[in-house]
């Protein structure tokens, strides 16, 4: 060959070497628009051109220019992000190739043949040499004949109507992730809590007192904020106390539901869906949270499991404003998420997003108006987080990197905004409480009312009696504690397990690990209150210095950031777990898990949901008495005490009359009077101090007496006392 050939190479191959000899690319190959031929791509494409096809047509212009061009192509084995396949002009040698060169339709027949390999068996084959050698030419652009396999391409894509659009939306949305997480939380909150919603309007769960006392504060806020909202904290018991529904935490974030019903078995129902709820809630929010923070999914469901269902959370199933810690995780999720910021990749600006803070703060306001038991450890936490993160922001934008802005303006704001909208929350919720303090200098609690609730050490070990798998095993243990419902704060041994190896073997960097297991330890003395080293340098210093701090009774519920931290611990070891099984699947042929790997990554948390499992009692609610729905007040129920009084508030929801009973963390000295002073019931000094007080009627109810200090009062002559006695049903009721 006496034509001066090129040598051009791809990955060192030559461009167009085929088992037939040297057919490399002649110069003359460029067409009249500059382009050459496609190179071969790689050895492979090479040996493709020497498979049995059928033969194809040459492109163009000479025989065997042709045939060389054609052998070319074929070895090149064009792929299908070759100027071919993209409807592309082709070079060949030759007038008819620079024809195809400028006509579309020829540009595709080339990059077909191009692409099927056809081209390079003709030359292969030597046919396309002898169909150049007969000197026949191409027929002329837009004369050749229709490609019969044209009828094989690929359809257009179909165009969607506006129904196929929103039900393929719809599909995925019921697919992703986060709805997925909902539904798995949602029902295994049902099954966990189950019989809670067997009998959903007549049972409460572990007792009728404390759950009474919260389905009337439900009931209470819905109702008085959609007829007199100016009259939110003076309730309707506890008469004639004012600033009364501050007596104990509000569960106001609840409003709405109790906006829905009237009456004591809506009260009843809505307790129970919103305890339901919660639990499903607290799965939730502590699943995103460690999903936020760089965990796998099957880590994040352990975090979200455990933080839920933790045996000791079992001793709390009648203080609906514990079991409500839902928003606390959930709030630090869309915080993180808004700052862009994860504990495994760390802090990442082309994810931050001004409204996912929005969203947090709102969250975490909403979780403060659930109550100050759980919610003012949060309130301190968060101002600490803010605290940290303004020095981080000033210390940048001035002295490492003068001018930049690390968090951007947007989300600054956001965070001003957001901030100053939970302070604000935070005070107006507050200013009650100062006021009850102020009036009732007896509700204040004092260094000793801490010492009879701090657990000790063994508490972390013991499991409470609604434990199905520890509460047998753990009746010794429990017999121990002065005070085993607030001192029982096992975790889990489960968590304690997957935590520790989490120390070792993990997604989280070291120091993170550490970090978190500091958190562990500082949080467990704080549960133990006066009982590590009598509280000196851990809870007495909050005691006396935060505001607010000295209103928290038990120091074990600072138990719930112990398990959320052991949480995030046993997500970072599953998480890595599970990575390192994939490994091996991918080592395994076919690379997909067998069903005992598959099995290996989701024991840890078949394990932690059954150590999860309770015993949880549901006794059935007493029927409220037809009497309170019959007389009006303001009325006096006697018998009265802190246990009997809780279901008379619950009994009151039907008409929410004045009652002077009431149940709370404390008792005010008016009540203390009347109880005392009515034990001779119907009597002179008893009437005439329910008459100052303004009470109008007193109702005894027969069938609670048994076993009272009012058991004989009923028999009590009422002459001369200027009131009038009246038999409704099993009530006695007297008119003052």
């Amino acid at each position: 060959m006496t034509t001066e050939q090129s040598d051009a190479t791809d990955g060192g191959g030559p461009a167009g070497s085929t088992t037939n000899g040297d057919t490399r690319l002649p110069a003359e190959a460029v067409g009249t628009d500059g382009t050459t031929a496609a190179p071969a791509t790689d050895g492979a494409a090479a040996r493709a051109a020497t498979k049995d096809q059928p033969a194809a047509k040459p492109a163009g212009g000479d025989g065997p220019a042709a045939a060389r061009t054609g052998a070319g192509n074929g070895a090149s084995g064009v792929d299908p992000h070759s100027a071919a396949t993209r409807d592309e002009p082709i070079a060949a040698p030759g007038d008819g190739a620079a024809t195809a060169a400028h006509d579309g339709d020829s540009a595709r027949k080339a990059g077909k043949a191009a692409t099927t390999g056809q081209a390079g068996k003709a030359a292969t084959t030597g046919k396309a040499g002898k169909a150049g050698a007969t000197g026949k030419d191409a027929p002329a652009a837009g004369t050749e004949k229709a490609d019969p396999w044209s009828a094989f391409g690929p359809a257009p894509d179909p165009v969607l109507t506006r129904p196929r659009r929103a039900v393929r939306a719809v599909g995925r949305f019921l697919v992703h992730e986060w709805t997925l997480a909902v539904v798995a939380a949602l029902a295994l909150a049902v099954l966990l809590t189950w019989p809670t919603l067997r009998y959903p309007l007549y049972t409460l769960p572990q007792d009728y007192w404390d759950p009474s006392l919260q389905s009337w504060q439900m009931a209470w806020s819905g109702h008085i904020l959609l007829t007199d909202p100016a009259q939110l904290w003076h309730s309707n018991t506890f008469f004639p106390e004012q600033w009364s529904f501050a007596f104990s935490d509000t569960l106001l974030g609840y409003a709405p539901a109790g906006m829905i019903g009237t009456g004591p078995e809506a009260a009843v129902l809505r307790y129970n869906i919103m305890f339901v709820l919660a639990h499903a809630l607290a799965t939730f929010g502590a699943y995103a949270l460690a999903r936020q923070l760089g965990a796998g999914r099957i880590g994040a469901a352990v975090a979200g499991v455990s933080y839920a269902y933790a045996p000791w959370l079992l001793a709390q199933a009648g203080h609906l404003h514990i079991v409500s810690n839902g928003g606390i995780p959930l709030a630090l999720a869309m915080l993180a998420r808004g700052h862009g910021w994860s504990l495994r990749y760390g802090y990442r600006p082309e994810r931050r997003h001004d409204g996912w803070a929005y969203a947090g703060w709102m969250v975490a306001a909403w979780q403060l108006s659930l109550g100050f038991g759980i919610g003012l450890p949060f309130a301190y936490l968060l101002a600490g987080i803010v605290l940290v993160s303004a020095v981080v922001w000033f210390t940048r934008r001035w002295l490492v990197r003068p001018g930049k802005r690390p968090f951007g303006s947007r989300l600054l704001l956001a965070d001003l905004i957001g901030g100053t909208l939970f302070a604000a929350v935070g005070v107006l919720l507050a200013v009650p409480y100062f006021k009850v303090a102020e009036l009732h200098p007896n509700a204040e609690r004092t260094i000793g009312d801490i010492a009879i609730y701090s657990p000790p050490a063994s508490g972390f070990f013991t499991a409470p009696a609604e434990s199905r798998i520890w509460g047998g095993l753990h009746e010794g243990a429990r017999a121990t504690l002065p005070w085993h419902p607030e001192m029982t704060l096992l975790p889990g041994f489960v968590l304690y397990a997957l935590a520790a190896g989490g120390l070792f073997f993990s997604v989280w960097r070291l120091r993170h690990r550490l970090l978190l297991l500091a958190g562990v330890l500082a949080t467990m003395a704080l549960a133990m209150g006066t009982r590590f080293f009598g509280g000196t340098f851990t809870y007495v210093p909050l005691f006396e210095h935060l505001p607010g701090w000295n209103g928290l009774r038990t120091p074990g519920r600072m138990m719930l950031w112990t398990t959320l931290l052991l949480g995030l611990l046993a997500a970072g070891a599953v998480t890595a777990f599970a990575a390192r099984v994939r490994e091996l699947a991918a080592e395994r042929v076919p690379p997909w898990p067998g069903p005992w790997l598959r099995l290996a990554t989701l024991l840890p948390l078949l394990l932690v949901i059954v150590e999860g499992l309770n015993t949880t009692p549901h006794p059935v609610v007493p029927v409220q008495p037809a009497v309170m729905r019959s007389v009006d007040g303001p009325m006096l129920v006697l018998p009265s005490s802190q246990n009997l009084d809780q279901p008379v508030m619950l009994w009151s929801t039907s008409r929410f009359q004045d009652v002077v009973n009431g149940g709370s963390g404390f008792t005010p000295d008016t009540l203390a009077h009347v109880r005392e002073l009515t034990l001779g019931f119907p009597d002179q000094p008893s009437v005439d101090y329910l008459r100052i007080l303004g009470v109008r009627n007193v109702v005894i109810l027969r069938g609670q007496l048994a076993g009272t200090p009012w058991e004989r009062i009923v028999d009590n002559p009422v002459d001369g006392l200027g009131i009038t006695r009246e038999e409704v049903g099993d009530a006695v009721v007297y008119h003052l």
